[in-house]
């Protein structure tokens, strides 16, 4: 496995409105084309939020059902939601987000400044949402965005066994203002403190993103990329496109000889079910 790189695209996130980024795929329709164009590119895994009608981030179970249904009709993409949302998400509708039945889902591992906002996620939620995902039989992604969630999630693997299909892969959620910075010392002093065996992905938000890719190639691991996170690819230079991330990142896999890994390998990888 450690001759591939995962890449999951994060397409859409909660943040960035679409009057201020008509690129930004917020219907169905357009969430599965982007899907579609980053499977091609290299992409294995869609980290999925959704919009409404409005564009306005959302997590109707509903619609949380028709968008992983279409993603598994037309992708072979695992298919990973967000149980984060919006920051100002209420606990019990985050919990919910399990029930549409996606492949895996985010599980961040504790509460973190978000710019202005506070992204809230103290521990008695975080247990109910992990035993859940044990009951449900999804595999969930541990978001760490400091290095106190690091700890927090060697806390909940103590506590509370291993995750539905007994890999532990996480993702270091590196330069929102508010958490832990995008550079490679401190990715490098996450990744010593992760569980042993753990496997993990890096996010660089903003203009982390290459810093972040370097490091995170550098010192072995897989990537995350997308317009939920990355909205600029150089100096003056908007993103026109997902896949645009996702070929830099799959070109920069390529360079490493680390080639992108294919959705069938990587649910081997994170311990999922077959499709």
């Amino acid at each position: 496995m450690g001759a591939t790189t995962l890449i999951t695209v994060a397409p859409t996130g909660a943040e960035s409105a679409k009057a201020d980024v008509p690129a930004l795929p917020v219907t169905l329709g357009e969430l599965v084309q982007t899907a579609q164009e980053c499977e091609a590119a290299g992409a294995a895994v869609v980290h999925v939020h959704i919009r409404d009608g409005a564009a306005r981030p959302t997590l109707d179970l509903a619609r949380l059902r028709d968008t992983v249904r279409a993603l598994r009709e037309e992708t072979g993409l695992i298919v990973q939601l967000s149980t984060g949302g919006a920051v100002t998400d209420p606990y019990e509708d985050r919990l919910r987000v399990l029930e549409a039945g996606p492949d895996g889902c985010s599980l961040t591992c504790g509460t973190v400044n978000f710019g202005d906002e506070v992204f809230m996620n103290p521990w008695p939620f975080m247990v109910e949402l992990y035993r859940r995902t044990q009951e449900l039989e999804v595999v969930p992604e541990f978001e760490l965005f400091d290095l106190g969630h690091v700890a927090a999630l060697n806390r909940l693997l103590d506590k509370h066994g291993a995750p539905y299909g007994g890999r532990v892969h996480c993702d270091l959620v590196m330069g929102v203002p508010g958490g832990m910075p995008g550079d490679a010392r401190t990715l490098v002093a996450a990744v010593e403190a992760l569980p042993a065996g753990a496997t993990w992905s890096a996010t660089g938000v903003g203009r982390t993103t290459l810093p972040v890719m370097y490091a995170a190639l550098a010192a072995g691991g897989h990537l995350r990329v997308g317009m939920e996170d990355t909205l600029t690819y150089a100096k003056g230079q908007p993103v026109v496109a997902n896949v645009q991330l996702v070929d830099r990142a799959a070109t920069l896999a390529d360079l490493a000889q680390r080639p992108p890994m294919r959705p069938a390998e990587a649910r081997a990888f994170l311990g999922m079910k077959p499709r």
